[in-house]
């Protein structure tokens, strides 16, 4: 590998990282509803586990309620257990066509909880980025020792994914103090 392709891979893998802990935090509550709640529920439809969004349509008329539509009424119960199985601690209530799921205000408490959850998670995306910086350092090293690079231009690649590294790092530190607020000011 070159310089240029281990810096792309590196980055394309960061920016990946990055955004697996924006999902992750898409799925963490406030104190209002989003259709995000409910994004990691899968449903057993038809003996696969499927996500709630290919099977019913997902949507917040209020502030503080979600209202999700099957797409087949007959795998109704399905979604309500599937539902009350994660771990979004929610309560559906089925009146035979739609399920509505009331989200409660947070405690202060649970609002704790949530930013502890935040920190875990950015912390788990950082040491993803890491490990990235850690796998292209190897490469560097790798095409030094195979002639690829010269000394400098692997120094200058080590630089470069340090650099990559702390911009990511510094992407994820934000979006866990933006969360953290919205946690604690709804």
């Amino acid at each position: 590998m070159d310089q240029d392709e281990i810096l792309l891979d590196a980055e394309d893998r960061m920016e990946k990282a990055v955004s697996v802990f924006k999902a992750a935090l898409q799925g963490l509550r406030t104190g209002r509803a989003t259709p995000g709640l409910v994004d990691s529920v899968r449903v057993n439809y038809y003996g696969s586990p499927t996500p709630l969004k290919q099977v019913a349509q997902v949507s917040c008329p209020e502030p503080q309620q979600i209202v999700i539509r099957p797409f087949d009424a007959s795998i109704l119960s399905e979604i309500v257990k599937a539902i009350q199985s994660s771990d979004a601690g929610l309560a559906p209530n089925s009146d035979g066509r739609l399920i509505r799921i009331n989200v409660p205000p947070l405690s202060t408490e649970r609002r704790r909880e949530f930013v502890s959850r935040v920190g875990k998670l950015a912390e788990e995306a950082r040491v993803a980025i890491r490990n990235v910086r850690r796998d292209a350092n190897k490469s560097a090293d790798t095409a030094e020792k195979d002639k690829v690079l010269t000394e400098d231009l692997c120094k200058a690649t080590k630089e470069s994914v340090q650099e990559l590294t702390k911009k990511f790092e510094g992407a994820v530190n934000d979006l866990a103090a933006q969360k953290e607020k919205e946690v604690m000011d709804d």
